[in-house]
């Protein structure tokens, strides 16, 4: 199910962003010699394993699916792309072909995938938030402040503080804490503990452990006690005579009132006897309970403790604030970049293909999908507009020099520039995407 949702998302994507390029590429009467979704050559050996699964002409252009599922073109006339062809740089330019047209014309055209990536992103986080609206879990409403794993505990926060904000800046959801932290490089982080306001300061290298580790964690969660909602038959809980509604006060004398408290006792007694006091009602209620391999007791622990907070939107507040989404993943993407070359070891948690799958859910939600193909729309157009040969950004930063300049890049320049771009990409992706090895 995750391959399926990666997969329709990507090939959406994919084809609107080369779409873009085409309806530019038409608009200005450039000829579009093919149009297609995937490869038809075994990617970057243009004159390697060259064949469709299907094709059809229609005027000039031969509409296809490639073999090789990985990305797609469209190949424009008188245009430097995947296929490399050199044979172009040794004509003279034809009225129809991309390197005979104004630099503005040719601007537009390669700016076409990105701006429809753009567009799209915002569209869809306008549609969802139109449709489905945003709940969101607000600060004021962790009436047990926050349960915390081992990253945030290595950070110097506590089970119990309630995070106020991150470098004086008030902190509105749960879920942004750990990015705010990370993106914006933070020095402190202000809490209220025990009812005092407490600073916890942050050093480089805490941020730097905190990117290793936040893959493979939650950072913070919302505290709430421990109740049972539901009991799974057979288990310790049920054979120990407990029942739903009990709340856990301790276990073996220590606290047990808090989940994070109950975690940390049962997982320390894995096939041990423990000794458990509830409260049933007005009713202290105190027995035993022999916690199985795994460190579990058996039961549903109920929920409900912390109200989430639901905004609807009208047609004018969900394109403002799918706007505000849209803006905030652009700030995000190039945050994230300076990142990667300003905190120790960032760059060992790129992540391709597999970091994307990962965070896409195992059933099937359509508010989910569509909020994740929002993000990867917006970072596909950010990651094209990055001045690489052979990306857009490539090109788009040739065109600029032209424009500035006056001088137009020879075309044997752009074609060896882009062998360059294509080593260049071919490794950012051999790493991004040796990320499930990491």
């Amino acid at each position: 199910m995750k391959l399926l949702q990666l997969f329709l998302s990507l090939t959406i994507l994919i084809t609107l962003h080369e779409w873009g390029h085409f309806f530019f590429a038409k608009k200005f009467k450039c000829r579009v010699e093919k149009f297609y979704l995937f490869f038809d050559f075994l990617f970057p050996f243009a004159g390697l394993l060259n064949f469709s699964l299907f094709k059809k002409k229609i005027g000039d252009t031969e509409y296809g699916i490639g073999w090789f599922p990985f990305g797609g073109y469209v190949s424009i006339a008188g245009m430097v792309d995947e296929q490399m062809d050199k044979n172009m740089t040794k004509t003279e330019p034809q009225p129809w072909e991309l390197r005979a047209k104004p630099a503005w014309q040719r601007l537009l055209i390669m700016m076409g995938g990105i701006l429809v990536n753009l567009v799209l992103g915002i569209f869809i986080y306008w549609m969802v938030l139109l449709y489905w609206g945003k709940e969101t879990l607000p600060m004021k409403n962790l009436t047990y402040g926050v349960m915390c794993d081992s990253s945030a505990i290595d950070l110097g926060l506590k089970n119990g503080d309630k995070i106020i904000s991150v470098d004086n800046v008030p902190v509105t959801s749960l879920n942004r804490v750990a990015i705010d932290i990370i993106m914006n490089r933070a020095k402190s982080v202000q809490v209220e503990r025990n009812g005092q306001p407490v600073n916890v300061p942050i050093s480089e290298d805490q941020i730097s452990v905190l990117l290793k580790q936040l893959k493979n964690s939650f950072f913070v969660e919302a505290r709430f006690p421990t109740e049972v909602d539901s009991l799974i038959k057979g288990s310790p809980a049920e054979l120990a005579g407990l029942k739903p509604n009990d709340r856990f006060l301790t276990i073996n004398g220590q606290p047990a009132v808090f989940f994070d408290e109950f975690l940390a006792q049962v997982r320390n007694n894995g096939e041990k006897q423990i000794d458990v006091v509830v409260l049933r009602g007005n009713d202290t209620v105190r027995t035993k309970a022999t916690v199985s391999k795994e460190g579990t007791l058996g039961f549903i622990r109920k929920r409900g403790f912390i109200k989430t907070e639901k905004t609807e939107y009208g047609v004018g507040g969900a394109l403002t604030a799918g706007l505000k989404e849209g803006y905030e993943k652009i700030v995000m993407q190039v945050k994230q970049l300076a990142v990667i070359f300003m905190v120790k070891d960032a760059h060992k948690q790129v992540g391709g293909f597999y970091t994307m799958y990962k965070t896409l859910p195992d059933e099937w939600d359509w508010q989910y999908f569509w909020v994740r193909t929002a993000f990867f729309s917006l970072v596909l157009a950010f990651m094209n507009f990055l001045p690489i040969p052979m990306l857009d950004g490539g090109y788009i930063m040739f065109i600029l020099f032209e424009m500035i300049t006056r001088i137009k890049v020879p075309d044997k320049v752009i074609y060896y520039a882009n062998y360059v771009g294509l080593v260049i990409i071919l490794g950012l992706m051999i790493y991004a995407n040796t990320d499930f090895l990491r």
